[in-house]
């Protein structure tokens, strides 16, 4: 509350004349982002819906890293958040793979957990490598005698053939590849 009052030039007594409490301001500041991500708007085809909003979700959240924080805690339901969650909802109920409502919940559970996971540990990589002024390379470097000796061990074979053969990949195309992924696995004819 005094971060943002001080941004608002007010004290921080001031911000209670307008809101509750500390939940009810993150609330509004998260249905404010949703507004953002709610300007992906509709497109005329469900799968380029869904990939628009996870994307433009992705987007936000890099833009406001505190958003990443508070996916998945309480519900959103705000109503831009509600807006966003209508078009995705309507948006996969259209899939092929998506029969009723009990498919629909499971596809909105599946991609919400991705979003949720992937923006996490994005934000707090980016977080680590602001704090501690070191960024993969460097990370690497730092640990490499280590990572060196434990890999000659021999007992991580498959981890070692990742970190010599596999290469950093880049977040976003990363983000984009699990996230289509994602999207045609859940939304595919369901395996009973």
């Amino acid at each position: 509350m005094r971060k943002i009052a001080k941004e608002l030039g007010v004290g921080p007594m001031r911000l209670y004349d307008y809101v509750i409490n500390r939940s009810e301001l993150l609330d509004l500041m998260v249905d404010a982002v949703y507004a953002q991500i709610a300007e992906a708007g509709q497109h005329s085809e469900w799968r380029v819906t869904v990939l628009a909003i996870a994307h433009a979700t992705r987007a936000a959240a890099l833009d406001h890293e505190w958003f990443a924080d508070l996916l998945g805690g309480r519900p959103q339901l705000g109503p831009h958040a509600l807006a966003v969650g209508e078009s995705t909802a309507a948006a996969l109920s259209q899939a092929p793979g998506v029969r009723g409502v009990d498919d629909l919940q499971r596809a909105l559970g599946a991609l919400n957990a991705f979003l949720i996971g992937a923006l996490r540990s994005e934000v707090t990589e980016r977080r680590t490598a602001r704090s501690t002024g070191t960024d993969v390379t460097a990370w690497q470097a730092s640990l490499g005698p280590y990572l060196t000796r434990m890999l000659d061990t021999g007992r991580y074979p498959t981890v070692a053939r990742l970190v010599i053969d596999g290469a950093h990949l880049d977040a976003e195309e990363t983000f984009h590849h699990n996230l289509t992924t994602i999207v045609d696995g859940i939304t595919s004819h369901p395996h009973r």
